[in-house]
């Protein structure tokens, strides 16, 4: 690794401060990046390159007169197509919005640029968000980095595949079922499902909703805390955001695993999973044990996540997008099954997924984290519209081959995707990293620990150099 796109955001930011880079050097060379990789992959789908280029220049003449703004600064970030960006179109890969300029930033867009950020762009992701296949009717599907024929998992598609392809060092995502943690698996890099409230955000019509959540991806863990220290913090603007500041994650990640009791899930508990990824995880949870963790195989019982998870986001559907006159059939089919809650569903709803709280609360208590596959498969076919079936069992709609992904999504609790091997035809696998609630930085250092050992982010895809 020898070019300025290939340094970690941790590094960049070292070498910003001791003036051996300057931030239109660093911009330089990911627009170049973009430019050599983003046709083959279609990860950068609205580029702001001469606003980035603005950008750098007043960065390093901060940098001159001594003048850091905060952890991000000079270093280039995407933002996810979902999040609003001043002046910037957004699209939410929705045609209703294809030609949206929004006049406000994001909460976390504006953080991100108060900490230094430099915006390179926007990434792809499906309309709304809606599934782990990046795919919309604006801009397309966008491809996985290690095999151009296979998708890049999604809602997070984009961010995932411009990190991998070194595009960019950092960038935003979001998750609601898996959408920043099944595309990071896909894509060889790292994403943080952060503890709900960590990393607020704003919502005109459901601002007590806690399944979906902001949150940061990168190529290592030591780059996600260095992201969440500018991003993480209180914000009025959402109803149960933490008190406690990002500056926590400015912390050392180091971790002496001793001890440490890891709890190991191949199936979370009776799901099926490709072999291909199950071996994968396995070597993984060999690998915390060889660190000296105390790793036990578990029989883990997450019953009531999947109703608590469907009737809530069906709910969350129908009170977002139900009154648009124009929908994709993802969303249409969300916002019709939305229609359908009733009061004594939610009701349910509430009592499986405070019963579910209460069994990993004591579950915690025996063990420090929770480590499973991040998704029960490998990259799939592009064309594939989702994943049909699993290790021979079929899949009865869209959302089912994510359940890996969405029933931790119910927990509460913070979850990593961090690299963990290939499949023996070059496929990516993530393994899955699951904390106490509120035990964010021990989740990022375990993967930290675990990334430090085995290196397999390192691996770029194999798409050459210009």
């Amino acid at each position: 690794m020898n070019e300025l796109v290939d340094l970690t955001a941790t590094e960049m930011a070292a070498l910003l401060r001791a003036r051996e880079v300057s931030a239109v050097e660093l911009t330089e060379a990911c627009l170049r990046r973009v430019e050599e990789a983003n046709p083959r992959v279609n990860a950068v789908v609205t580029l702001t390159a001469e606003r980035a280029l603005d950008q750098a220049a007043r960065a390093d003449e901060d940098l001159r007169r001594g003048l850091v703004r905060g952890p991000l600064h000079g270093i280039p970030v995407a933002h996810k197509d979902l999040a609003d960006t001043a002046g910037v179109r957004t699209t939410y890969g929705s045609r209703a919005f294809a030609d949206h300029v929004p006049t406000e930033d994001d909460p976390l867009v504006r953080r991100i640029r108060e900490a230094g950020g430099i915006a390179l762009g926007k990434t792809n992701t499906p309309e709304f968000g809606t599934g782990s296949h990046t795919v919309n009717e604006v801009f397309g599907a966008t491809r996985n980095p290690y095999d151009l024929a296979k998708s890049a998992g999604g809602s997070s598609g984009g961010a995932a595949a411009a990190l991998a392809c070194r595009m960019v060092p950092l960038a935003d995502g979001s998750d609601m079922g898996g959408s920043l943690r099944n595309p990071a698996s896909f894509c060889n890099v790292a994403g943080l499902r952060p503890t709900p409230g960590r990393v607020p955000a704003k919502s005109a019509t459901a601002g007590w909703f806690t399944l979906s959540v902001p949150g940061p991806m990168a190529r290592t863990a030591g780059d996600l805390a260095l992201f969440m220290s500018a991003i993480a913090g209180f914000d009025p603007v959402s109803p149960f955001s933490i008190r406690e500041d990002g500056s926590a994650f400015a912390a050392s990640l180091d971790m002496d695993l001793a001890g440490v009791r890891v709890a190991f899930s191949p199936d979370l508990g009776g799901l099926p999973v490709d072999p291909r990824t199950a071996a994968a995880t396995a070597r993984a949870a060999e690998t915390l044990a060889a660190l000296g963790a105390k790793v036990e195989r578990v029989d883990l019982d997450l019953s009531g996540a999947e109703e608590a998870f469907r009737v809530y986001r069906s709910w969350y559907y129908a009170l977002n997008f139900g009154d648009l006159p124009e929908v994709g059939p993802n969303v249409a089919w969300n916002v019709e099954q939305g229609r359908k809650v009733t009061g004594a569903d939610l009701a349910r709803a509430e009592r499986l997924r405070t019963g579910l709280f209460h069994r990993m609360r004591e579950f915690f208590g025996r063990y420090d984290f929770l480590v499973a596959p991040v998704s029960q498969v490998p990259p799939f076919p592009v064309e594939q519209p989702y994943v049909t079936e699993v290790a021979g069992v079929e899949m009865p709609d869209y959302l089912a081959w994510m359940r890996s992904c969405y029933w931790i999504s119910v927990l509460h609790a913070p979850a990593m995707s961090v690299p963990c091997g290939f499949t023996p035809d070059g496929l990516p696998v993530g393994l899955q990293i699951v904390g106490r609630p509120w035990a964010d930085m021990d989740v990022l250092r375990l993967g930290h620990a675990f990334e430090r050992a085995t290196g397999f982010w390192r691996t770029e895809p194999g798409l050459g150099r210009a």
